[in-house]
């Protein structure tokens, strides 16, 4: 069962998922900012993760989020890194379900894959397995967080997780990316991503993503891999217009 904190507003209700490794507390900004916005923002913590019980795997965090959704009217999604993975493959299967998509420095499952980017991804489950135990948290706080800030937290969630456990997380969720060029996204799509994000092709693959779906991608400046935590207010300023004209 997954751990959520709803904020209980009157207005649209949007839901928060979070990145690997990390947890729901990486929203509570950005949710306290969509409240006061007048929106019912909901973040929530995926299997595997912080308070929730059992092992990561795709189909138990889709079966979660899919909970959610369904004790709403047509959410909006906002996904951070494989929460928005996941968001993605939700709305793939689901798309009547929800109202729209946000997407906050996450790899876009249906995507080209270069020759690198698949010698890329079949790495790193080994070498997370074999990294220190001692010092893979604060390498991965450094690899996503560009803020005193970010790093903090970045540094506590992973702490969190043994490299195993995080190993088998991130591994589960390239098998979310699949390859399709004549996929377009079936609802409207917010595309977001820090500027100093260097986490796998995200930064030379979103903006052929944008291009793709024929919308514009939002650069969130001085901002890493989870922008959400570098720069909340930011990111609000992005989102916030958007989830307006949704709700219009």
């Amino acid at each position: 069962m997954s751990v959520f904190v709803d904020a209980r507003g009157t207005g649209s209700p949007v839901i928060l998922s979070h990145g690997a490794g990390a947890d729901s507390r990486m929203f509570t900004a950005l949710q306290q900012l969509l409240s006061d916005f007048g929106f019912r923002a909901i973040r929530w913590d995926l299997p595997g993760h912080a308070g929730s019980h059992g092992p990561f795997s795709v189909s138990a965090a889709l079966d979660a989020l899919g909970e959610i959704v369904a004790g709403c009217d047509r959410p909006l999604l906002v996904g951070q890194s494989l929460g928005g993975n996941l968001s993605q493959e939700f709305v793939r299967r689901h798309p009547s379900s929800v109202r729209g998509l946000a997407i906050i420095g996450s790899a876009w499952n249906q995507g080209p894959l270069t020759g690198l980017d698949r010698v890329l991804l079949s790495l790193t489950r080994p070498f997370l397995r074999s990294a220190r135990e001692a010092g893979l948290p604060q390498m991965m706080a450094k690899a996503s967080a560009a803020t005193p800030a970010g790093l903090l937290y970045a540094e506590k969630a992973f702490g969190a997780l043994s490299r195993r456990e995080f190993a088998d997380i991130f591994h589960a969720t390239t098998t979310l990316l699949d390859p399709d060029p004549a996929y377009r996204t079936p609802v409207p799509l917010l595309l977001m991503r820090g500027s100093l994000d260097r986490t796998g092709n995200i930064s030379r693959a979103m903006p052929r993503w944008a291009a793709a779906e024929g919308i514009t991608e939002h650069v969130i400046g001085g901002a890493g891999h989870i922008a959400n935590v570098d720069d909340p207010a930011a990111v609000a300023r992005v989102l916030v217009p958007w989830l307006r004209t949704l709700e219009a």
